[in-house]
């Protein structure tokens, strides 16, 4: 009888340790470690889960005061920790709403390496570089300790080196290397060189997302200026805002993204200050014509999956507002990434134009409930209609960072 008991009990116990556990799994899911909320707007529990602040003395200001950033723990049934969660509170602010095409043209830090050849010489073919541990995408920093900035300044000194060695600093993945090589003498053309094709500029043509009311700051594409073999985001060291004409589209279908056609109308508009995960930002000399619209931040935390819509420019008849459809939301999505929520596209009239999201129209803004909630940025070569989108505050927070 004893024992009896003891396996009745042991057998509860173990049901409610196991029901404990898929609430405690679930509610874990269901709460994200990152929430937003306007200032004056008190924090919403969640079904059986309780966010407590940790201490009086756990907000803080971010690099803008407009952000202001609370840490909290979440509680099931109000007792049991299950997670911290870093609020943050925002200002409401207003921005004109983008979806019109720029172009920029950008300088690195340092030259990237984008190919590697041989180089023929009296002795047969040769590669410096390649033979040092140099590759396609590696960013040359420095030449014998000195900074480089520009692919014409390294190109000079190789050819001027008369075959004596230099030591040469590039940047992979994040890490410092420094190697040595001696530039062989070309039998084509009798000069220097080092097996290296190098560039230092750029140039690309996305959308506008906003252009704040106040200093006509801009945040565009959603996503960084990436190096085309490595996915890597290219350090830029400066930029122009150019203004694009768009004369043409390439449909995307499924295995082949379109982009969008056009070509600087060579009049300069701003300044690009830098380039990061979250989008390019800058700054325009003139509020730009086509901003005209006005809208309100939409918190992440006030998105819904469901209709939204996107503006976005794909002709010469100017900007254009489409249905689209938001799922996926990702609330705990870091705050540098640019992959938030996916994006359908659903309007006929913008498949029948485009086939879907094509290259050029990231940075198109999204607008849900009268309000701007982020960004389109990638497209899913699989599927052409569908992509990713990123969250305003992403941006922001982004743009924030430039103060």
């Amino acid at each position: 009888m004893h024992s009896k008991i003891i396996k009745i009990v042991s057998v509860f116990l173990l049901s409610v340790f196991v029901v404990l556990a898929v609430f405690m799994g679930v509610a874990d899911y269901s709460v994200p470690s990152r929430q937003s909320y306007y200032k004056g707007q008190e924090v919403k529990d969640f079904a059986l889960v309780s966010l407590e602040r940790d201490s009086d003395h756990e907000a803080v200001f971010n690099d803008s005061d407009d952000i202001k950033t609370v840490n909290m723990t979440a509680k099931l049934f109000g007792v049991l920790p299950l997670k911290k969660v870093s609020v943050n509170y925002y200002d409401k602010m207003s921005v004109y709403v983008g979806g019109f095409p720029f172009g920029v043209k950008f300088y690195t830090d340092g030259v990237v390496v984008v190919n590697l050849s041989d180089v023929l010489t009296d002795n047969g073919k040769t590669n410096p570089a390649y033979d040092a541990g140099i590759r396609a995408n590696d960013i040359i920093i420095k030449c014998n300790g000195n900074p480089i900035s520009s692919a014409q300044e390294l190109t000079s000194i190789i050819e001027k080196s008369e075959g004596k060695s230099i030591n040469i600093t590039y940047v992979r993945g994040g890490a410092e290397y420094i190697v040595t090589l001696v530039p062989a003498l070309s039998k084509d053309d009798g000069l220097y060189k080092t097996g290296m094709w190098i560039k230092d500029s750029g140039a690309g043509i996305g959308t506008v997302t906003y252009v704040t009311l106040d200093d006509n700051s801009f945040g565009g594409l959603g996503h960084g200026i990436c190096d085309s073999g490595t996915g890597e985001l290219l350090p830029m060291s400066r930029g122009s805002l150019m203004d694009v004409a768009l004369n043409g589209v390439v449909k995307g279908i499924i295995g082949e993204p379109g982009e969008l056609k056009g070509f600087f109308s060579g009049a300069k508009l701003g300044a690009v200050l830098t380039n990061t995960d979250c989008g390019v930002f800058g700054i325009y000399t003139e509020k730009p014509k086509e901003a005209s619209r006005v809208c309100q931040i939409g918190l992440k935390n006030e998105i819904k999956s469901g209709k939204a819509s996107v503006i976005c420019t794909v002709d010469n008849s100017g900007a254009r507002e489409y249905e689209i459809e938001l799922s996926q939301i990702n609330f705990s999505a870091p705050d540098d990434s640019n992959k938030c929520f996916t994006v359908k596209i659903t309007d006929p009239s913008l498949i029948e134009k485009t086939g879907g999201i094509v290259q050029g129209m990231s940075g198109s803004p999204i607008l849900q409930n009268g309000k701007i909630i982020g960004a389109i940025t990638h497209v899913m070569v699989n599927d052409p209609t569908t992509g990713y989108g990123i969250f305003i505050e992403n941006m922001l927070n982004q743009a924030n960072r430039m103060n």
